[in-house]
């Protein structure tokens, strides 16, 4: 038999290993450089100190501040409802026999449809203009309600629009992985818990609930992280001026930093990049430990 090296697992994991390196380590630490340095200026590529500065100004930063509470607002409404949801539809088509793969394939054409082109369409469905109130509300109105500007209007209305097209299109992909879960459930424990008389209700919280429960925390663990990387789906709604509609997030803060009208400040985007970061580093720790305990049928 012959003998392995040691060294060639590594020689074979070198090329990934120089792939995290240069696209993942090094911007990390480039970062991390930049968010503290004062005062830097990206013409001249000087500063004038180091210290905590930039991190103060962007926690002072009223512009940040909105954008964390979109944010966060997101994220707590979006990420529970959606899963939810996803469950449920899950668990209804799991019981369909008839038609099934084409329910699933109806509910899965959201994930696959650009993102700006579901934008599209839901500020079409919402959007009040001069000429027409919008299909939303024709509706409402058809209930005796009155309209509302869901797209320039409230503060209100435009975080419920933006939270509803956020768990449109995030739920597909979550149906698609709670469908396949209760698929691979072994059809034995259903057989064994109706043979003793067990009602549906105890059968979902004791077998399929457990059972399924890796993959809704991973589902939990990624959609946190989506949402807390929310960008393109505000700008899809809103347009590229999230600041003037007031539904900026951490993500097209750091963006307007860099690129906007407020951009050439590569410090204090570094700073908020850094910041989002622990703040999913953390509530991703959370989780993880939640989700330790070990599956098991009571």
């Amino acid at each position: 038999m012959k003998k392995k090296h040691p060294l060639l697992g590594w020689l074979y994991l070198l090329p990934a290993l120089l792939f995290l390196a240069v696209f993942l380590l090094y911007p990390l630490i480039d970062v991390l450089v930049y968010s503290f340095e004062e005062g830097y200026n990206f013409a001249s590529q000087s500063y004038r100190g180091t210290g905590l500065y930039n991190y103060a100004y962007v926690l002072r930063d009223p512009y940040f501040i909105r954008a964390l509470k979109n944010t966060f607002i997101i994220v707590i409404i979006t990420v529970p409802l959606s899963t939810g949801l996803a469950l449920l539809i899950s668990l209804g088509l799991s019981k369909i026999k008839f038609l099934r793969e084409l329910y699933q394939t109806v509910f899965f054409l959201p994930y696959v449809t650009n993102t700006l082109a579901v934008g599209l369409v839901f500020m079409i469905l919402f959007k009040k203009t001069e000429y027409t109130d919008g299909m939303v509300n024709l509706l409402i109105h058809a209930f005796g309600g009155s309209s509302v500007d869901f797209i320039d209007g409230p503060y209100w209305a435009k975080m419920f629009v933006m939270c509803f097209y956020t768990v449109w299109v995030v739920m597909p992909f979550k149906i698609l992985i709670l469908t396949s879960a209760l698929a691979g459930v072994p059809e034995v424990y259903y057989k064994a818990a109706r043979v003793d008389g067990t009602g549906s209700f105890r059968i979902f919280t004791r077998i399929t609930l457990p059972l399924i429960s890796p993959m809704i925390f991973y589902l939990v663990i990624t959609g946190f992280i989506g949402a807390f990387k929310a960008y393109s789906d505000e700008v899809a709604l809103f347009g590229t001026d999230l600041n003037a509609a007031g539904m900026n997030t951490i993500v097209g803060y750091v963006y307007d930093m860099l690129y906007g009208d407020s951009g050439g400040y590569p410090s204090y985007a570094s700073a908020a990049a850094l910041l989002l970061f622990a703040i999913v580093f953390t509530i991703t720790m959370i989780n993880l430990m939640v989700s330790k305990n070990k599956v098991s049928l009571h």
